[in-house]
């Protein structure tokens, strides 16, 4: 696969495909790449008393440089672009705190101790922090398709853990047409998955028992779908599916072992 602008990078896939369509000219291309995305979506919410994540709009903001850019939220800079591999230092934002901005307060109904009598208890989930994370990222394409590989530590100190992803995916293109599945899988450490999925001492009460997460793998699936309606505009539709991790999925902070997303809608390129 962070926070609500990678978030929004995530979803404007659909909106970014315009690109991958479109005949590049190197010459004059733009060092920006500002575009925006306008339809429906939706994201899941695995969290127990949670809203899912609405898409109606978002922004594609993206400047690159000889070695520096950013690019939705993620700052680069790259060390080595060749025809065999591209590859960067980027600092960015967690993604899986993106959830925890969607919860409610309720009041639930719990047994206690197994007594005849129950009692309505206050319950909320606990709220996380954004993580900082900085590592390093690799990019490699060619006709068997394009593969993404990345590490990355917190250096915020929020969770003290790391990440190590790849994506792989292959893309088709028939005039307008151009359609891309891919997989995914990443791998999470014990103390990146215990600090957002874990419940810690001070978090424990009669509706949500202690729980110490290990570390696991999550995978994912994608499918894209675009169409280039002109040098501009392209509608797209996107969808993907992601598997938590059993560490992840078991914890009694989820209600769902997966994510579910898709959006539909009309993409505008600058």
């Amino acid at each position: 696969m962070r926070t609500q602008i990678t978030l929004a990078l995530w979803l404007l896939v659909a909106a970014q495909a315009s690109a991958a369509v479109e005949a590049e000219d190197n010459a004059n291309e733009s060092r920006w790449r500002l575009g925006a995305a306008l339809g429906y979506g939706l994201r899941t919410n695995p969290l127990v008393q949670s809203d899912d994540i609405p898409i109606v709009v978002d922004l594609d903001i993206a400047w690159f440089g000889d070695h520096l850019f950013f690019d939705n939220g993620d700052l680069g800079l790259t060390f080595a672009d060749n025809d065999v591999v591209t590859a960067s230092f980027v600092g960015r934002f967690n993604s899986d705190r993106v959830f925890f901005g969607k919860t409610n307060t309720r009041f639930i109904t719990v047994d206690l101790a197994g007594a005849p009598l129950v009692d309505a208890v206050e319950f909320t989930v606990p709220d996380r922090d954004y993580a900082v994370e900085l590592g390093i990222e690799l990019l490699t394409d060619g006709a068997w398709g394009k593969l993404q590989l990345g590490a990355f530590h917190d250096v915020s100190s929020t969770h003290d853990g790391y990440e190590v992803f790849l994506d792989y995916g292959y893309g088709w293109r028939n005039q307008r047409w151009y359609v891309e599945p891919s997989i995914g899988a990443s791998f999470k450490s014990a103390a990146l998955n215990n600090y957002y999925w874990g419940v810690q001492e001070d978090e424990v009460s009669v509706a949500l028992p202690p729980y110490q997460a290990g570390s696991g793998i999550n995978t994912h699936a994608r499918l894209l779908l675009s169409y280039q309606l002109s040098r501009h505009w392209t509608f797209s539709l996107v969808t993907e599916y992601e598997r938590l991790n059993d560490d992840a999925a078991d914890s009694p902070l989820v209600t769902e072992n997966g994510v579910f997303g898709y959006f539909a809608g009309f993409g505008f390129r600058f």
